[in-house]
């Protein structure tokens, strides 16, 4: 090998080996550089809220009316998954006009949902939202409504004009964070909310309704100046995917209108199989499982190849702007009610894709890997029985719980590990968390851990690891994915087990060799 084709991860694997026992130098090792690459931030694992109207009950499904107040299995599984952010929006929030959703209960008016049937009573508004976050500690944040995206329908509905302008959004910036509004304070808030995000525009750059991409730039930059006098510390997330012609909007966006965002927006919405063949649409994927569970992970290539293409435009036109994942799912036929996405075979996908995100946290701030909650769809991370009974998390809310309750807050590099293993590793003072997916179906991968220039001390792996790659969760066994709790054991040479199709993470606990 030549030093021109020497890379940071072989140089880094060659100095290693230098510094560690021959008991962890061999070809099963999981070694670890502890030196931190970038700051993981607080906001990566998020969820997004959204009114569904009859399409899935899911703001409605999760208040309590006898109490008024939201159900309290709702919050405490929420609480226990405990996502770093919270975005209300979606589609909603194109014809949402957030005045509606404030002041006395009882002169709020139910609106239509346009985009997802039926009505919605508004009993969630500003402060709901921002108090349902606060309990379970998510950092809330609004898509707010962006002059509709453009679609010109919603100037005209039948209930009059439904978009919002710059002038809206700018007074809900105010309501929630100018400490001497006086609008909040007579709805009985007399502390700011302190709203720190916004994100303007929402799938605006889908299909040929919407804005095109020069109108959207230039509302983007009318949107940011008249919110930003109001509040110059709020952060705010632009709209930057692709458009009708294929081509991302993030460069033009940030070369045009840097200085307004701080991150831009995508969504990894219809990731959906491109096989002919495919054994994920219906339930055939039941007849085979060990393919659909290889077929799931070459679908998270796309992730990976469309994170790389958003990073290097990013990259190419900001030092600081970061990348926000705002919403995405599994696409799987029926739509938004494929069984699979219950049992544990889905992990395959979601695992990974989280990882995905997790190694590349020097651009990714803020990513989910599902719809949030409801009582129908198979692609939310919560489901609520209703109309009332237990809230449980799906598989990919379990797995997001694990890797957000068990991680670091700088991301470091995995510099060698067996084949068999998907790793995102990260470190907090004395501790690196490791979290890894046995992408085998069939076959556990041993391994032995070390941490170069450090000691390991002991340690323990969360491990969610069923037998039965069809088992499922329900209302009747809501906890079956919780994890498993294992010490290492003793050292001085610290290994590992990792059971087929499991999903674990593990906690070094180290200090200077």
């Amino acid at each position: 090998m030549t030093n021109t084709s020497i890379n940071r991860r072989d140089l880094l694997w060659a100095t290693s080996l230098v510094a560690l026992p021959a008991a962890a130098q061999s070809a099963a090792s999981l070694i670890v550089d502890p030196q931190p690459r970038f700051e993981i931030s607080p906001w990566l694992y998020m969820q997004f809220m959204e009114p569904l109207g009859v399409t899935d009950s899911s703001v409605e499904a999760a208040w309590d009316y006898d109490r008024d107040d939201w159900r309290k299995d709702f919050v405490d599984t929420v609480k226990d998954l405990a996502p770093g952010a919270m975005r209300f929006g979606g589609l909603f929030s194109r014809h949402y006009k957030w005045r509606e959703g404030v002041g006395p209960v009882n002169k709020r008016p139910m609106i239509r949902n346009y985009f997802w049937g039926g009505k919605e009573t508004n009993r969630v508004g500003t402060h709901e939202f921002v108090d349902f976050c606060r309990r379970v500690g998510a950092e809330p944040f609004y898509c707010v409504n962006f002059l509709g995206d453009g679609e010109k329908r919603f100037h005209s509905m039948p209930e009059g004009d439904r978009t919002g302008d710059a002038q809206e959004a700018a007074d809900w910036v105010s309501y929630a964070n100018d400490p001497d509004n006086k609008e909040r304070k007579q709805n009985g808030s007399v502390e700011p909310l302190n709203l720190k995000l916004w994100q303007l525009g929402n799938e605006t750059s889908y299909g040929n309704r919407t804005f095109a991409r020069d109108e959207s730039i230039a509302t983007t930059i009318g949107f940011a100046r008249a919110m930003r006098q109001r509040d110059p510390s709020i952060k705010l997330i632009g709209w930057g995917d692709h458009g009708a012609g294929g081509e991302l909007w993030a460069g033009e966006l940030l070369k045009r209108a840097g200085e307004h965002i701080d991150l831009v927006a995508m969504h990894m919405m219809g990731q959906s199989p491109k096989r002919p063949d495919t054994l994920l649409k219906g339930l055939r994927y039941q007849k085979e499982p060990e393919h659909a569970w290889q077929e799931l992970l070459e679908m998270t290539q796309r992730i990976e190849t469309r994170i790389t293409e958003m990073e290097g435009v990013v990259k190419a036109h900001s030092l600081k702007a970061g990348i926000a994942v705002t919403e995405g799912h599994l696409s799987l036929s029926p739509h938004n009610a494929n069984p699979i996405l219950c049992e544990w075979l889905s992990a395959a996908y979601h695992a990974r894709s989280l990882n995905i995100y997790q190694r590349h946290g020097a651009r990714v701030k803020i990513a989910t890997a599902a719809d949030f909650q409801g009582n129908r769809w198979t692609v939310n991370a919560v489901t609520l029985q209703t109309p009332r009974g237990v809230t449980y998390m799906m598989p990919v809310a379990s797995i997001a719980r694990l890797f957000k309750k068990y991680n670091g807050a700088q991301g470091v590099d995995v510099v060698k590990s067996p084949s068999s293993l998907d790793v995102a590793a990260s470190r907090r003072n004395g501790k690196v968390y490791l979290h890894v997916v046995n992408l085998e179906y069939s076959h556990p991968v041993e391994t032995t851990f070390a941490v170069t220039g450090m000691k390991i001390t002991g340690g323990r792996v969360h491990e969610i690891a069923p037998e039965d790659p069809r088992q499922y969760v329900n209302q009747d066994q809501p906890d079956i994915f919780k994890p498993r709790q294992k010490e290492l054991g003793a050292g001085p040479a610290f290994q590992w087990r990792f059971p087929a199709r499991s999903v674990s993470a593990v906690e070094l606990n180290v200090q200077p060799s």
